[in-house]
């Protein structure tokens, strides 16, 4: 197990005394915003954008269904619920029925693999939103599925120990906790989620891309970040991974807010003050770090300030026609790509080209403001 330069007992009692107290919900960071930049603005613009795009299966691309759709596809259910905005909600809904079909359901891949069962998300969350059971039944058995050959160690086989895997793992598993109440699917990604900490986390918080890809990748700490704070958003106080889970999720966040550039954004590698500023990971810090604020795991006069930043910065970057730019294309680790020499390497992480409207960049800015709405 690797040791932290933060007081892990300090992290811990400053979480729980924020809590306890009622901490601060960073309204006064978290309110006000300029014309076109209000949570309720900007995520139903991009669910708007969302409901425009054919799936890519659609376009000959991929020939299933993949999961930055999913991602993104879950964060405008949740925003559009929180808006009550009937009409649109109904219309995310109703993007899923061709799944429900002999011939949808043809481009959904059984594969045990963490980047497909995270399709178990949209149909959790309309089954969350509207108690029909032919949802929850088609979203269960992917959480189910997870965990029905767990490792002597009891996480799912489908573990890679990819920084990406907690996200796909704790949102699959806390919607199915959410859509039962059954604690069982916590513990899954509880347990998960502190293993890979113990594994991955670095000193300084943050998580290479790889053992042999040893840079800190936006987007990857990104999907970790993101995957922590919707697990601590439900896990009980009391349960055993906790503890070992607040003190990563604090150890990040106070590493990030040192790396958080002078306009808001992240950088395409978060500690390289010579790479470009990349809108996919800093989506995903900001839902976090909003996250944690409003539950009072982080000081609202420090983080609430930081997350509004992020959040401006964001808005700046996102077209009339609701699409985000310079986002990260998908990027595979640099080892695979080019070798072991650090230099090539790192020249292969800056020089990745920059997308507009890839959903990648989409979902994160809708959790984003789905968590401000929360």
């Amino acid at each position: 197990m690797k040791t932290f330069n933060l007081p892990v007992l300090f992290a811990i009692f400053l979480s729980v005394m924020l809590v306890s107290c009622g901490g601060n919900s960073g309204s006064k960071y978290f309110s006000d915003w300029p014309e076109g930049a209000s949570p309720e603005e900007v995520g139903k613009k991009l669910s708007e954008n969302f409901l425009t795009r054919k799936f890519r299966f659609q376009e000959g691309q991929f020939g299933r269904l993949i999961y930055p759709e999913v991602c993104a596809w879950y964060g405008a259910l949740e925003v559009v619920h929180l808006t009550n905005d009937a009409a649109l909600r109904e219309k995310l809904i109703r993007h899923y029925d061709l799944f429900l079909t002999p011939e949808g359901s043809k481009y959904i891949v059984e594969r045990a693999h963490v980047d497909y069962r995270v399709t178990g998300v949209v149909p959790l969350e309309i089954y969350i939103q509207t108690k029909d059971e032919k949802y929850l039944n088609d979203g269960i058995r992917w959480a189910d599925a997870q965990w029905d050959e767990p490792t002597e160690d009891g996480i799912t086989k489908e573990a890679r120990y990819w920084v990406d895997d907690i996200y796909m793992i704790s949102s699959l598993q806390v919607e199915a906790y959410r859509a039962t109440g059954e604690l069982k699917y916590l513990d899954r990604a509880a347990l998960t989620t502190a293993t890979y900490l113990d594994k991955l986390q670095e000193p300084n918080g943050l998580f290479h891309h790889a053992e042999d890809s040893p840079f800190f990748w936006g987007r990857g700490n990104g999907w970790y970040a993101a995957g922590m704070a919707e697990l601590l958003s439900e896990l009980p106080e009391d349960n055993k991974y906790y503890d070992r889970i607040m003190s990563g999720y604090l150890t990040m966040m106070e590493s990030l807010l040192k790396y958080q550039s002078e306009e808001g954004l992240w950088r395409q590698l978060v500690d390289k003050p010579e790479s470009w500023l990349e809108t996919s990971g800093t989506g995903m810090f900001a839902f976090a770090m909003v996250t944690g604020v409003k539950n009072g795991w982080l000081e609202a006069d420090v983080y609430g300030p930081a997350a509004r930043k992020a959040w401006l910065a964001l808005v700046s970057r996102i077209d009339e026609e609701g699409n985000v730019q310079d986002v990260c294309v998908g990027t595979n680790k640099a080892f695979k790509e080019v070798g072991p020499d650090l230099d090539k390497q790192l020249e292969f992480y800056i020089g990745r080209d920059r997308d507009t409207g890839d959903l990648h960049g989409q979902a994160p800015v809708l959790w984003t403001a789905m968590a401000f709405l929360k």
